[in-house]
């Protein structure tokens, strides 16, 4: 079997759904950060608000409940708890750019192999990691 054969049985993250304050401000600077676009957005399926955003293949689902929403806990010692998500680029410089310009600080910058990462953590306090491969 060819590695191409390989990969089409491969399964393939298709989205996450994340809770925000403002799905339409964060959908705004993800699409600045990542040249994202919107594919949809409208009403939650029972309450709230949701936008997806993303590529083609892949999207972030930003949802926003009606009503008071729970803080945030640690999410590393929060079991089912989001740690971080991460995207990957192809100008890791250029990205660190954008994300600075929209007012986010970055941190754990690293080389490994196979490429170098950063990440932020965004104004809900969601870590993002943001990674470039080595071509």
């Amino acid at each position: 079997m060819g590695i191409h054969e390989l990969e089409a049985l491969m399964a393939q993250l298709e989205h996450l759904n994340i809770t925000v304050s403002d799905p339409q401000a964060t959908a705004a600077w993800l699409a600045r950060v990542f040249d994202w676009r919107v594919r949809w957005e409208g009403p939650g399926m029972q309450t709230g608000y949701t936008v997806h955003i993303g590529s083609d293949d892949a999207y972030v689902a930003l949802f926003a409940f009606d009503g008071d929403p729970a803080e945030p806990g640690d999410s590393y010692r929060t079991r089912g708890g989001l740690n971080h998500w991460a995207v990957v680029v192809e100008d890791l410089d250029a990205t660190e750019a954008r994300v600075k310009t929209e007012g986010f600080d970055t941190h754990s910058h690293a080389s490994y192999e196979p490429g170098r990462r950063f990440y932020f953590h965004d104004g809900d306090g969601i870590e993002i990691e943001v990674v470039q491969y080595d071509s």
